[in-house]
């Protein structure tokens, strides 16, 4: 379990049990908290907001930086470049996790490169769709979770931000979407065997659409398809599902982001929490 922090504003699945992985970060206990007096009402916009810029706090001068995407790493984003033009912040370079974020960050004038020039990130900061106990995620309903996941795997230390709409007790218990990505190669055969998968977890399987009114499928920047599984029950073993998805033939990557996260900031009505291993 992942030991908590706060800022205060105010006063039975086929899986075999989880095995520790290898290389995952140790996890430390830390704690702190902070309370004032009163505390307004924040949208949820204002809760993102909020976490981006506890998570820029961390940001040095001369950092590679691993620069996520979505409505909460926008933020992030738009943060750092305020810092670059006010002069706060210097000799950072980013490395963008999607074309839009490229775009937006190209915009704000902060210099980029990729992991090929830069194989070694300092930080990197992303949103999470779900955060579990042991800050597990489930990400990629933004569509980037192959580029994402190559960049936060190569970072030194990777922070999470996120409003508390996102935090769950099991990965895919929000019912909402867990991304899988797949060749658009008989895409149809992998949906079924995707959901057949997890049967016992009354998963239903979806070709994710473009979204423009059309039934185009949606094509992520890797010219691939997405398949959305949504879960009746939780996963109980990521790792061991993680796994069992991996060995697909077809299945480029999956939304289950284990073991990666050093720390998630969650801004909710009460302030800004913590989590850290």
């Amino acid at each position: 379990m992942a030991s908590l922090s706060f800022l205060h504003l105010s006063s039975a699945t086929r899986f075999t049990p989880r095995a520790t992985p290898i290389n995952h970060r140790a996890r430390t206990q830390k704690s702190f908290s902070i309370r004032s007096q009163s505390a307004p009402v924040l949208s949820q916009d204002e809760l993102k907001k909020l976490a981006a810029d506890k998570a820029v706090e961390s940001v040095k001068s001369g950092m590679v930086l691993g620069l996520g995407t979505g409505s909460t790493a926008a933020f992030v984003v738009d943060k750092l470049g305020q810092l670059l033009s006010t002069g706060q912040l210097s000799n950072i370079v980013g490395i963008p996790t999607s074309k839009r974020t490229q775009e937006q960050a190209a915009s704000l004038n902060i210099p980029l490169s990729t992991l090929d020039l830069h194989p070694h990130i300092d930080l990197a900061i992303d949103g999470a769709d779900e955060v579990d106990p042991n800050l597990d995620l489930v990400k990629g309903r933004g569509g980037a979770l192959l580029r994402e996941k190559m960049v936060e795997a190569a970072s030194s230390s990777f922070i999470v931000v996120a409003d508390d709409s996102k935090l769950v007790s099991g990965l895919g218990g929000s019912g909402l979407a867990m991304p899988v990505e797949v060749v658009q190669f008989c895409w149809k055969y992998n949906l079924v065997r995707l959901e057949g998968l997890f049967n016992e977890l009354g998963c239903e399987a979806k070709l994710r659409l473009a979204g423009d009114g059309s039934e185009k499928p949606y094509v992520t920047d890797n010219g691939n398809y997405i398949v959305d599984l949504y879960f009746k029950n939780p996963i109980k073993d990521g790792f061991a599902a993680g796994k069992e998805i991996s060995a697909m033939e077809g299945v480029v990557e999956h939304g289950l982001f284990l073991g990666m996260a050093t720390s998630v900031i969650v801004a909710g009505k009460t302030g800004v929490e913590v989590m850290t291993k």
